[in-house]
């Protein structure tokens, strides 16, 4: 079951993209990013920024996701690294990410971090005939009634 929760949350980022991202030890709040995924390399989400961003330095980080449905849920820990590899820059680069950057994909500023994901928490809510009934009836409502939940490790 947890692999499949861990699977569909990396779909739906990747088809939507939109994330919050904070670093752990920040006192700072959250801040909405776009999450590049590569198929290819599912342990992994990329960040463009401008290099002077709260969370460029990196570090322990965490991101917070929500399905434009909102069906499903998740919570991922991981580590925020400058990423080295210029190939994928020109990857993942696209019109939007260009609009923040006066100077394209070669302005100075740009400045792609990478996530390596260590554990994800993920809740789908989908609930049974039974979960419903519940909710509606304002009965004692257990998890399971609701939708599934896992502690994915990763790393």
């Amino acid at each position: 079951m947890s692999k499949e929760l861990y699977k569909n949350l990396f779909e739906a980022i990747s088809q939507e993209g939109d994330v919050m991202l904070r670093l752990q030890n920040s006192a700072e709040h959250s801040e909405p990013m776009y999450a590049h995924v590569d198929a290819d390399r599912d342990l992994s989400l990329w960040f463009f920024m401008d290099k002077s961003n709260r969370v460029a330095g990196g570090g322990l980080a965490s991101v917070q996701f929500v399905s434009k449905d909102h069906k499903l849920f998740g919570s991922i820990l991981g580590r925020l690294v400058e990423e080295k590899d210029s190939s994928l820059i020109e990857q993942f680069w696209s019109n939007p990410t260009a609009a923040w950057f006066e100077g394209g994909i070669d302005d100075p500023a740009v400045h792609l971090m990478r996530l390596d994901l260590q554990s994800a928490e993920i809740w789908t809510k989908s609930p049974s005939l039974t979960g419903a009934f519940k909710l509606m009836s304002g009965s004692k409502v257990e998890p399971e009634d609701v939708g599934d939940h896992a502690l994915v490790n990763i790393k």
